[in-house]
């Protein structure tokens, strides 16, 4: 398998994590997306990805995967084990629902297209900008915050899909300068995932281009 990723981007990170927890070895090919080389918008990956996005993940039989959730569930249906779906079904649905949580209304006000436009079109500072995302982080970890149990994990005493979504976002979060000192179940899923090695060796850091 190859994905296509950036170091930093939070739903490639979201892969990564489920890449490491079924154990399934890939081979990283990295995209530059800054705005002055803009890989993610060259042809050759807009055949790979239309939308010019990461990530992708081009499965070995050739057909390529998009968009981080239906990624993560795709390794969820080929490699059920482990799960990262809890087998109570009121579970499956807070995990679910958790993760949309991240990667629907959190992950999108922080993607760097967004970032690209706040300070071109509205002109924004890159201090603005920071309080912006920060202000909409906020809001959605305090009702993450406010969901999950004292377990250690999202859901429950093992990993689910909800863990692998909200770790990246928590790195992401202390990017753009969020005070986390009030997210204490929150910070106990970060230092309970991050002690585990699937999640350290798809930290940012960890990764091939990584800013120096």
């Amino acid at each position: 398998m190859k994905l296509y990723s950036h170091w930093r981007s939070s739903a490639s990170y979201r892969v990564r994590i489920a890449l490491n927890l079924k154990g399934l070895a890939y081979e990283y090919v990295p995209l530059d997306l800054d705005k002055k080389r803009a890989d993610q918008h060259r042809p050759e990956y807009k055949r790979v990805n239309p939308q010019g996005v990461v990530p992708s993940l081009q499965l070995d039989n050739g057909v390529i995967l998009m968009q981080s959730m239906a990624i993560v569930e795709y390794l969820e249906e080929a490699w059920p084990e482990p799960h990262l779906l809890p087998e109570q079904i009121e579970k499956r649905a807070r995990a679910r629902a958790l993760s949309q949580m991240v990667c629907s209304d959190m992950h999108p006000l922080h993607t760097t297209r967004l970032i690209d436009y706040l300070g071109q079109a509205p002109s924004l500072k890159p201090d603005s900008i920071d309080r912006w995302i920060a202000h909409w982080c906020n809001i959605g970890l305090s009702a993450i915050e406010g969901l999950i149990g004292n377990d250690g994990y999202c859901v429950g005493e093992t990993i689910s899909i909800a863990d692998v979504f909200l770790v990246p976002e928590v790195y992401a979060a202390r990017r753009f300068k969020v005070d986390l000192a009030p997210f204490k179940r929150i910070r106990m899923v970060e230092e309970r995932c991050n002690g585990l090695e699937a999640f350290q060796l798809a930290h940012p850091a960890c990764q091939p281009d990584a800013a120096s």
